[in-house]
């Protein structure tokens, strides 16, 4: 069920802390003295002549079981007039294991050093921006990766332990020398040790996890097409999503002495990850939504509505436990695949990424905490702000399906219905098949369809289906898809580049020096012409029915089970149908059974459960056949669209 809490107001003590904390930043950090405290850090210290070191920080593990307390890399870029001012700032960090094997950004930008081992290249604009600004930038190798000691575990214990402890060292609470082996020590005195976490996919994941951990400093985290349940990346309630597991993603990042030393690590991940998709003590480790009581960093979360890498689940299920936890957070969701929002909104993201870390970390008082929680992706280069996400006056409907005068061809509406519909899994179908078939009668699907909506009809967060069905094998894999009938125009997300294209032209972002550039290639946005749009998503395994443990089934025998629907933000326009598809695998998206069964569905004992803004009066007057209403009833606070200033994109 969505939470529509609002970005939580600060308590009184902690609102005086942060007035107390802007004010001495006010005094030491201005390059000139200031009358009113400071609403901007702005670009006064050098970039080229700034400090540039390595450090190594004790994780206090052996996840190679070399005898040695694993250390893990650490390139610093900071700004050399504070340090010789002694005056201390505050880190950006970003933690990742794809700094040497990968590259990160859009053009798999790698760390590249010189001679004496010092960073010379640092992936990514956020040095080359913010360092200017007065901050520190941090740029952490995960265990296992580039010159890190220790293991690749994939979002366990040593991910976050060896990015946690860079925290703590910044805090003063660990130890960090100067090498990787010697036993000259190197402490943190440039720093407050106020931190903010910044990444994309796995980099953004350890964010979470680290966030998760309640460790302090940790201010604030940006966690872009994150992960939040690593069992979530890899299956849907038991269906597998892939067809490999966490051991294959470790040894592509591991580095050349990882993978000489972590034989029982990959062994542990295979043997613990079973592909039948059962809950293991692996999974309950790299489950960061059980911890969210335990964060205390606010939470500036991105993520693209088509992400079908780090599929959408994952943010809905960890927004909502944030809520439900008072967390202060701030969203913006794009029509994009798993793309960084520096190359589909690149100017407004550096101008709003700025007064997110100004605020967080330095402590100004610009604004940002009293602006729109959401910001939402309508159209490409289109955007609407919602004052709360998802808004208040949403509310689930409970959708019920009903026949059709076709089998296969079934209606939609607030109603119970009986009767009974069939298909036959068919591995070679997806979703985007059975969407433009829905008003034909086919074999290897079940769509149910609205009439043409009067009004639009606003959806907003995470959905349910709840599926009563009877196979005729062993084996069932189920899909359950969400789908806007009608034509648009939308970022294509399907293609290479997942919503973006590339260009030759660049944009700088900050001062280059030989070794680092900040000028990136321009994106813009890849745009379709479609006749439907899929909004939402989710599979399971019918075996799973009863618990996280799959079983057998019996063919002839009724199961139920709820499936999981990713979360979204969408405007079913007026004019336009929403139609529910079951079905079996979607193809290229979940894997098939080892059977091919043929279901059929007991529609009085099947049902969605959707987040309408206005909830099932909404969903009643959308379908009703009266006069179309404005707008402003779907918006529901929600200003907009407005265009975006620029865009470009990222693989990984």
């Amino acid at each position: 069920m969505p939470i529509p809490v609002r970005r939580t107001r600060l308590t009184t003590w902690r609102s005086l802390a942060t007035a107390a904390v802007a004010a001495l930043l006010a005094a030491f950090l201005a390059p000139t003295a200031a009358h009113a405290a400071p609403r901007e850090s702005t670009p006064v210290y050098s970039y080229e002549n700034a400090i540039r070191e390595s450090v190594w920080v004790d994780t206090g593990l052996d996840g190679d079981s070399d005898g040695r307390r694993d250390r893990v890399a650490v390139d610093i870029v900071r700004p050399r007039e504070l340090a010789r001012q002694g005056r201390k700032i505050p880190v950006i960090m970003d933690a990742s294991p794809y700094y040497s094997c990968c590259g990160r950004g859009n053009e798999s930008q790698r760390k590249t050093y010189d001679a004496d081992g010092h960073v010379v290249q640092m992936p990514l604009f956020y040095d080359n921006y913010f360092v200017p600004r007065g901050y520190a930038f941090v740029g952490v190798d995960l265990a296992g990766t580039n010159r890190s000691d220790g293991c690749v575990d994939v979002g366990g214990r040593s991910d976050i332990q060896s990015a946690k402890a860079v925290v703590d060292w910044l805090n003063g609470r660990a130890k960090a020398y100067t090498t990787r082996t010697g036993a000259s020590t190197a402490k943190a005195t440039w720093t407050n040790g106020r931190t903010g976490m910044i990444g994309k996919s796995w980099d953004g994941t350890i964010a979470n996890g680290v966030a998760a951990t309640g460790v302090k400093g940790l201010k604030t985290i940006v966690p872009i097409s994150a992960i939040s349940s690593w069992y979530d990346y890899y299956f849907a309630q038991g269906a597998p999503l892939y067809d490999s597991g966490p051991d294959w993603l470790s040894d592509y990042v591991d580095s050349p002495d990882a993978r000489a030393k972590c034989a029982a690590v990959q062994r542990k991940l295979v043997d613990e990850a079973p592909r039948t998709g059962d809950w293991t003590s692996l999974w309950t480790e790299r489950d960061y939504v059980k911890d969210a009581a335990k964060v205390k960093a606010s939470v500036f979360l991105v993520h693209g509505m088509q992400d079908l890498n780090v599929r959408a689940k994952n943010f809905g299920q960890w927004w909502d436990a944030l809520a439900r936890n008072g967390v202060e957070r701030k969203i913006w969701l794009s029509q994009t695949g798993h793309v960084d929002p520096f190359d589909f909104r690149r100017a407004t993201w550096a101008d709003t990424l700025h007064r997110w870390f100004d605020h967080e970390l330095l402590g100004y008082d610009n604004g940002i905490d009293d602006e729109p929680m959401a910001d939402i992706e309508r159209h490409p280069d289109q955007w609407a702000t919602s004052a709360v996400w998802p808004p208040r006056a949403t509310a689930a409907a409970t959708l019920r399906p009903g026949t059709g005068p076709r089998a296969g061809v079934g209606t939609l509406g607030l109603h119970r219905k009986s009767g009974t519909e069939t298909f036959t899994d068919n591995p070679r179908s997806s979703e985007t098949d059975w969407a433009a078939h829905i008003d034909e009668s086919t074999p290897d699907k079940a769509g149910f369809v609205t009439k043409p909506l009067a009004r639009g009809l606003r959806l907003s967060g995470s959905s349910e289906v709840t599926v009563t069905a009877t196979p005729t094998t062993s084996t069932a894999h189920l899909s359950a898809v969400l789908v806007d009938l009608g034509p648009d125009t939308i970022r294509n997300y399907a293609v290479s580049g997942e919503g973006i294209t590339t260009l030759t032209d660049r944009t700088c972002w900050g001062p280059s020096t030989t070794g680092d550039s900040s000028c990136y290639k321009v994106t813009q946005a890849n745009r379709a012409d479609v006749d439907y749009t899929v909004l939402s998503r989710g599979w399971a395994d019918l075996g799973n029915y009863a618990s996280d443990q799959g079983v057998p089934l019996t063919p002839g025998r009724a199961y139920t089970i709820t499936l999981d629907l990713a979360a979204t933000d969408h405007i079913v326009p007026a004019g336009h149908r929403l139609a529910l598809i079951v079905a079996g695998t979607d193809k290229d998206l979940i894997d098939p059974p080892s059977t091919t069964p043929t279901l059929t569905l007991d529609l009085a004992r099947t049902s969605a459960h959707v987040p309408f803004v206005g909830g099932a009066d909404a969903f009643a007057r959308a379908t009703a056949g009266s006069t179309p209403a404005p707008s402003a009833s779907v918006l529901d606070g929600v200003r907009g669209p407005r265009a975006a200033l620029r865009v470009p994109g990222e693989s990984r």
